[in-house]
């Protein structure tokens, strides 16, 4: 199930109030919380679905301390020519994928210009196997996100393409478990009539943005559609999952370099 993800259109998001930072300064840090609850899948009419924590890849039981590193230029190469190839309706010399076919839940941003300008970014929180999840979400992401058109061919030599693997997923206990720049967050809440959202940044979103945590939750609450004034009695009914990510960029001068050389 794809969900819209990481970049936003710049946003207005209010400063806490006095009364708001007063509480939040007397809360003591929290610690994680690692409990069992299903997950929830964002649909993008709003829908969720039941989605069992084993089936996220990278969900840290206490365990988990792997840092080995699994994005790689190569799939970055592998997105370019899906989008090539669509845009141009050819069939490119096949290069061999020479990364990892393990699942992880990711998500794909194409981006445009100097001024890295966002054009889509779509993913899923459900672990795919990454041929067929980076092929699947480098297309859906550039003509498929409805706060954008369709990417066309002209665009093609100014993109910048990102891939995002997403791992070390934790139940956060408070909406503030989790810290700026480090995590993403996926929230959970109910809204006005009483049906179940929910909403994601990718880590790199509140920091770009710079936002603190406070203004980030809000944003994601907005984004999600709660309409309703927020407070803090609001945002600690919402559930919060924290996770980490591998990214990593190429643009398409990357692309064509690389792609000249056989992708070594």
């Amino acid at each position: 199930m794809a969900t819209g993800c990481c970049g936003v259109k710049r946003q207005k998001v209010s400063v806490p109030s006095e009364k708001d930072e007063s509480e939040n300064k007397d809360r003591p840090s929290s610690s994680t919380n690692h409990n069992s609850r299903s997950h929830s899948n964002h649909v993008g009419n709003g829908k969720a679905v039941s989605i069992p924590r084993n089936k996220l890849n990278g969900y840290n039981h206490g365990h988990d301390k792997s840092h080995q590193r699994v994005v790689c230029p190569e799939m970055l190469h592998y997105c370019f020519d899906i989008l090539t190839r669509r845009l141009h309706s050819v069939d490119l010399p096949k290069m061999p994928l020479n990364f990892t076919d393990a699942p992880f839940p990711l998500f794909v941003t194409w981006k445009i210009d100097h001024e890295r300008k966002l054009r889509g970014c779509i993913g899923t929180f459900t672990a795919m196997n990454l041929h067929d999840g980076l092929r699947e979400y480098a297309v859906s992401s550039a003509f498929k996100d409805s706060r954008f058109p369709p990417i066309t061919r002209d665009e093609l030599s100014r993109l910048h393409c990102s891939v995002s693997l997403l791992r070390h997923f934790e139940q956060a206990r408070d909406y503030q478990d989790w810290e700026v720049g480090k995590h993403g967050i996926r929230i959970e809440f109910y809204n006005e009539k009483g049906s179940k959202k929910t909403a994601t940044y990718l880590p790199e979103v509140a920091s770009e943005q710079r936002w603190d945590k406070i203004q980030t939750i809000d944003s994601l609450l907005r984004k999600g559609g709660y309409k309703s004034s927020i407070n803090n009695e609001f945002r600690r009914t919402i559930s919060v999952t924290r996770y980490q990510s591998e990214k990593l960029t190429k643009s398409y001068a990357d692309y064509i370099s690389s792609r000249q050389n056989g992708y070594h």
